[in-house]
């Protein structure tokens, strides 16, 4: 039984792995490789010149669009963990009159669809003069309804009874917060951050409207200047898509054991 669980999970992870594969052997490989009718899933040669013709791209500054979406991402994941961390806490465990009445609305605000309020968060923005520029794409994003939902679905769960010897000590609500919630809830902060770190890295539709020149451009719409009506330049697309998700991958390996222990706090059972 132990050896077919490992032969299935060595599949999985194969399958998992073969698209992965294929975005770098393309992107090392010449076009007419690529496009090649005898296509094999070896390449004859490997192109290692090909990371220089990215690189060098003046049409695409892809390390500048990379650091634009590294700095949007973090800001982004790092005002999320604040913000709706402290908005669920002072749903959950501090009591005022309004404070169902305040969840229902944060909790509405999920029903509504982002379409709806793209144009007015865009005259919003431009507006304030933040097109092309990273207020414009960092600043609308630092809160999230579903992520303080969520915040405060954990918290109502959290130990009261660590809340209560914090509030003997002289602690109040900001300094349990800080000094008793924050440290024995970490696996959940590292959870949360790893999926609005991502969600961000992927953001697409708002940058490409508020990001107009080059210097602010994001990686996913240096990514989409590969594909014009004149041409499509495969092989730099998917070396670039390749170069794209290493900061992702770094990320997931560096906080999986948090994410582990997040899912574990959360009560999921698997």
């Amino acid at each position: 039984m132990k050896a077919l669980r490992y032969l299935a999970l060595s599949v999985a992870a194969v399958l998992f792995l073969v698209p992965f594969y294929l975005v770098v052997r393309n992107g090392l490989v010449s076009e007419s490789e690529i496009s090649a009718t005898s296509w094999t899933f070896l390449p004859s040669s490997v192109r290692w010149e090909n990371f220089a013709e990215l690189f060098g791209d003046p049409a695409v500054p892809l390390v500048r669009s990379m650091v634009n979406s590294l700095v949007v991402a973090v800001l982004q994941t790092l005002g999320q963990l604040l913000l709706c961390s402290l908005a669920g806490y002072g749903l959950a465990r501090i009591p005022y009159r309004y404070a169902n009445v305040v969840f229902y609305f944060v909790v509405a605000t999920l029903m509504i669809p982002a379409a709806v309020t793209f144009v007015p968060t865009f005259v919003v923005v431009s507006t304030l003069g933040w097109v092309s520029d990273l207020r414009g794409l960092v600043i609308p994003g630092l809160f999230s309804g579903f992520t303080a939902f969520l915040f405060r679905q954990y918290f109502l769960n959290f130990p009261r009874e660590l809340e209560e010897a914090a509030r003997i000590d002289g602690l109040g609500h900001w300094g349990t917060f800080w000094r008793v919630v924050v440290p024995n809830s970490r696996g959940f902060f590292a959870a949360l951050g790893v999926i609005a770190f991502v969600t961000s890295w992927n953001q697409f539709l708002w940058p490409l409207v508020i990001a107009q020149d080059q210097d602010s451009w994001t990686v996913q719409v240096a990514l989409s200047t590969f594909l014009t009506a004149q041409s499509i330049n495969v092989h730099e697309l998917f070396l670039a898509a390749a170069v794209s998700i290493t900061p992702l991958v770094i990320v997931f390996v560096a906080m999986q054991r948090w994410l582990v222990r997040g899912v574990a706090e959360t009560g999921i059972k698997g």
